[in-house]
């Protein structure tokens, strides 16, 4: 049995982070998520045995099979709680723990990874916080407990470990932290993103930083 196994669910790429429009055309929008993707599993392949990615849209699928992890078709009328629940009870009985992450994430190998995976060989659930409220890991057994990724998620996950006594352990980690949703968030990849798939794309597109003080810290353009 294999130590643990990574699993990242993807809904699709087309009409997405539509927050990022009109900064970000469809198609460059549907461009930056098969980067950032790529920087997940990169990330990750040096530290699980196994990265499995469960999506019902077959550019998904195919995007994933192309970057050489496995995947798992998302039954029909799913959600994203339901996803997960699929993927872990296909993970059960072939890994120890099982580690849920999002695939907008790009600055997660800038964190110590590995060190959250060793800890983890001694405690039984590790939860990563999102901005927002939101849960941008967690580490368990498969099916520890059933996963409620909607509104503030990161309280909801740790009061049910709580309540099954996995003494829930949590970790900070700013770049793991870091979904990418505004423009802001673009600003964040392109000063803290060196050598990643996402940043360098964000090049491609010419997308500048600067510091502001205004309403936002950052100010974030493109150049003509």
């Amino acid at each position: 049995m294999d130590n643990i196994h990574a699993i990242i669910p993807v809904t699709t790429f087309k009409n997405a982070k539509t927050r990022l429009s009109p900064f970000l055309s469809d198609e460059e929008r549907e461009k930056l998520l098969k980067v950032m993707l790529h920087d997940v599993t990169d990330a990750l392949k040096r530290h699980v045995d196994k990265i499995l990615i469960i999506s019902r849209d077959e550019d998904v699928l195919s995007y994933a099979k192309s970057l050489n992890v496995e995947t798992v078709l998302e039954n029909e009328n799913s959600n994203l709680n339901k996803a997960l629940t699929q993927a872990m009870k296909y993970c059960k009985g072939k890994t120890r723990k099982i580690m849920i992450v999002p695939s907008d994430v790009p600055l997660i190998g800038k964190t110590n990874v590995k060190m959250v995976i060793d800890a983890a060989k001694s405690l039984d659930f590790i939860i990563v916080p999102s901005k927002g409220g939101g849960t941008n890991m967690i580490i368990m057994k498969p099916m520890a407990i059933r996963t409620r990724y909607e509104g503030f998620s990161y309280k909801e996950h740790v009061n049910i470990a709580e309540k099954k006594k996995l003494n829930p352990q949590v970790h900070d980690s700013f770049f793991m932290a870091l979904d990418v949703n505004t423009t802001e968030d673009l600003g964040e990849i392109m000063i803290h993103g060196e050598k990643t798939h996402t940043r360098q794309y964000l090049k491609e597109l010419k997308v500048n930083v600067e510091s502001f003080r205004g309403s936002e810290r950052l100010k974030v353009t493109r150049a003509d």
